[in-house]
């Protein structure tokens, strides 16, 4: 099973890009991982942007598609992982996660996630949305394997 993150913006903090990049390495012990990132439009920009995601969410097709969203879904570290593993062995080929710019995604695009998911009732940047999934994915392999890490 691969995961594809996808994201709206790219991380300028050295600190979190040094962390996301510790977590992305870790994982690929387990899967592939692609990290994509979808620049934000600025000013009135909004309709292109919004057809940008709809051309990656089309390439996706066949994939189990997670938006981040603030109204999604809160898990335990725990529920995340047994999810993560029952995609693995329905033989799910790939995890798209698609972290979105400041304005969230639109209704009608909410709708084609097969998930909904909040990783915080908080508001986090997308930075640190990035960092926080990759490192609960990266806990969500140790768990299935029985990994000391998420002790």
């Amino acid at each position: 099973m691969r995961i594809r993150i996808i994201g709206g913006g790219r991380t300028k903090d050295p600190h979190l890009s040094a962390l996301q990049a510790d977590y992305a390495e870790r994982i690929s012990h387990f899967t592939e991982l692609i990290s994509q990132d979808l620049p934000h439009a600025r000013g009135r920009g909004g309709s292109k942007t919004e057809s940008r995601w709809r051309q990656l969410l089309d390439k996706s097709r066949g994939s189990a598609k997670v938006l981040l969203d603030s109204r999604g879904r809160e898990w335990t570290s725990q529920e995340f992982a047994e999810w993560l593993g029952q995609h693995a062995l329905r033989g799910t080929r790939e995890v798209v996660f698609l972290l979105g710019g400041p304005d969230g995604f639109s209704a009608s695009f909410r709708k084609e996630a097969d998930l909904l998911l909040s990783l915080s009732r908080m508001t986090l940047t997308h930075e640190w949305a990035r960092t926080l999934l990759l490192e609960q994915i990266y806990r969500g392999f140790t768990m299935l394997r029985g990994y000391p890490y998420p002790r």
